[in-house]
């Protein structure tokens, strides 16, 4: 097993540090019922989180991972509208999150283009859809599977009323073991690393380079359709607006685990400690009635830090 790094370590302290500030100064924030309904604050994000992490280690980035899961639900509302089932609307949102991603992949592969600026444009483009298709309505009526699959908990499912795991965070925990499997257990895994730290030295050692990008582009595009699955059953309806600014949030999440901007650095270990430190204290910071304003500051803010504090580390060990 890995061990822990510095940065890891650091992370789990200021969650501890995090849960006996709040729990001392917030009445009720770690009663199991107020941390289990604390997860639904970020679950999809994490989601979205997990896909992001695989893209930056190989050096990639798609800003338009929220845009698609709109698409995705706006996919959704409209297989319902043309009398298809649970599973028919499920497909529907899977099938436009591939092919978005797919289309992300490709541009960034085939024309050699960088994915910054490919996915700020795919970004406006699955967004504008998005609010061109449904204007200043909402669509809603899905079936009662999606709310449960959104709101319900583990112990509902399974006749155990004290399991109250909600089923969100369970996928999330399935879908962040089988990443971490994936890119830190398998030869996948290590090829990403290596097309991160150097795309030139892995083409000439036979890594297909721009075949692992288009498939990582196509599965943040199914990432993002399941996340679109699950929030889409939790708010019960599509909206034009729908995760709207989700993607600096999942970005936060990424850098702020540990995974290099720059590429070829990073852990699933690191990316789901942030998911869950940012993702209580805004929580945290809800129930202590803090705007949405000041909560989009705090994330911004950390966001440089998450940069900046790992490359003073490094520069003290180098002068150490």
């Amino acid at each position: 097993m890995k061990a822990w790094n510095t940065w890891e370590r650091v992370l789990l302290g200021l969650l501890v540090l995090l849960v006996v500030v709040f729990g001392i100064t917030q009445p009720g924030f770690l009663s199991p019922y107020a941390i289990a309904d604390s997860t639904f604050n970020f679950s999809e994000k994490g989601i979205l989180a997990l896909a992001l992490a695989l893209l930056i280690v190989t050096g990639e980035i798609d800003l338009s991972i929220a845009a698609i899961l709109a698409l995705c639900s706006l996919a959704m509302g409209f297989a319902m509208r043309a009398g298809a089932g649970p599973a028919g609307m499920a497909m529907a949102a899977l099938a436009t999150g591939g092919l978005a991603g797919f289309l992300n992949g490709w541009l960034v592969t085939h024309y050699r283009l960088p994915s910054i600026v490919v996915t700020i444009g795919t970004l406006s483009l699955y967004r504008g859809l998005a609010m061109v298709a449904l204007g200043d309505q909402a669509m809603s009526g899905y079936p009662e599977v999606f709310s449960v699959l959104g709101n319900g908990y583990l112990g509902d499912l399974v006749g155990l009323p004290w399991l109250i795991v909600p089923i969100e965070f369970a996928i999330l925990l399935v879908c962040a073991v089988a990443v971490g499997v994936v890119l830190h257990r398998t030869v996948l895994g290590r090829r990403l690393y290596a097309i991160g730290a150097n795309p030139v030295a892995s083409r000439f050692s036979g890594i297909e380079v721009d075949r692992y990008r288009l498939r990582l582009f196509v599965f943040a595009g199914l990432m993002a359709a399941l996340a679109a699955i699950l929030l889409t059953g939790r708010i019960g309806s599509t909206r034009p607006n729908i995760a709207m600014g989700w993607e600096l949030d999942a970005i936060t999440m990424v850098i702020l685990g540990g995974v290099a901007i720059e590429g070829g650095r990073g852990s699933i270990v690191g990316t789901m400690l942030a998911v869950l430190l940012l993702g209580l204290f805004t929580f945290a910071l809800g129930m202590a009635n803090v705007s949405g304003i000041v909560m989009s500051m705090v994330v911004g803010g950390l966001l440089i830090v998450s940069m900046v504090l790992p490359k003073l580390f490094k520069r003290q060990r180098v002068l150490a």
